[in-house]
């Protein structure tokens, strides 16, 4: 995995997170994501902080969160401070909502999955996969808002958040949005290289509020990088279509928008990303070692044979990590 070279951040003054949902113990992949961010932060002589994101309660399992903390001790990587559980953040996410709101940005929605399919069967757009449908934008208020329909959810007005980034003055964010002529947002992953997404017409008006009272990933996951001071998010390339999302908010709110470095996928035995979705097996650590090994391979990094702890296979890792960062 190569890391292409990106402007140095002053050591100290980085700051990294490894970010897991307690659905289940860690697997094979969340232990990937897990060391590369950690090696990331270490090699950059920075903080390594730990969140737990529990927002989607039906999904966690009890007693998941405190296990998760027990198995990256067992491997050694230790955050620098207590973890942060998403459950106790819900004032400031409301906080965030109401900002959106109060700018214009966010809207009630009435609508349920069906409704959104049927609406788009009927303008010939089909579902692709691994993709949710994009809102065809049914509830905006220039289209006559709810309908009398009661309100189930809240969503970003993507169009509206473009035309407002295009003319607003200069921004610390302003600069990923510099497609005048589609305000597609532009950003740079340290891994992937350049990449580019126009929300309005691929993501459409995404649900800062869920229909069940939860709050979404996408808003709770920008406050908590803010409120942290994050600077670097290190995660797995299944998330990197998350990321225009979550600098559209980043501009919204007025919060700075870290770097990104997405890794390499561990795949199942058939091609599909390894997940506790997909059944993926929870970690075998009673040879924490070996686990790490196997991690550090899919991250392209020698396992060191001739090192057999764990402490000394780590501090073998972020010399090989730093030497990446500088090549």
């Amino acid at each position: 995995m190569s890391c292409p070279s990106t402007p140095p951040i002053g050591r100290g003054h980085y700051i990294g997170r490894f970010a897991p949902s307690p659905t289940g113990p860690l697997h094979a992949g969340s232990l990937v994501a897990a060391l590369a961010s950690w090696l990331d932060a270490r090699a950059h002589g920075g903080r390594w902080l730990l969140r737990i994101e529990d927002v989607d309660t039906p999904r966690c399992v009890p007693g998941a969160d405190r296990l998760i903390v027990q198995q990256l001790a067992r491997c050694g990587l230790m955050p620098d401070a207590p973890p942060l559980w998403q459950s106790s953040r819900a004032a400031a996410y409301q906080t965030a909502l109401e900002q959106l709101i109060d700018s214009g940005l966010a809207y009630p929605c009435a609508c349920s999955r069906q409704d959104i399919a049927q609406a788009q069967a009927a303008a010939g757009i089909t579902r692709q996969r691994g993709r949710e449908l994009p809102y065809p934008g049914t509830c905006r208020p220039e289209r006559g808002g709810l309908h009398g329909r009661a309100a189930r959810a809240w969503r970003l007005h993507t169009e509206r958040f473009e035309k407002k980034w295009l003319v607003a003055p200069a921004h610390q964010a302003r600069a990923a949005i510099n497609d005048e002529a589609s305000g597609a947002i532009h950003w740079h992953d340290r891994r992937l290289g350049a990449q580019r997404q126009q929300l309005s017409r691929e993501v459409g008006d995404f649900v800062l509020k869920r229909a069940d009272g939860l709050w979404a990933y996408q808003l709770a996951v920008v406050v908590d990088d803010a409120a942290q001071g994050i600077t670097d998010v290190v995660r797995g390339e299944d998330l990197a279509d998350n990321t225009p999302r979550q600098i559209a908010l980043q501009a919204a709110l007025g919060l700075p928008t870290p770097r990104y470095l997405h890794t390499p996928l561990v795949l199942g035995a058939d091609g599909e990303k390894l997940s506790k979705q997909n059944g993926a097996r929870a970690l075998d650590l009673s040879e924490p070692a070996r686990a790490l090994r196997a991690a550090a391979r899919h991250l392209e990094l020698d396992s060191n044979p001739d090192e057999s702890s764990v402490e000394a296979l780590l501090a073998h890792w972020v010399v090989a990590w730093q030497a990446r960062l500088t090549a």
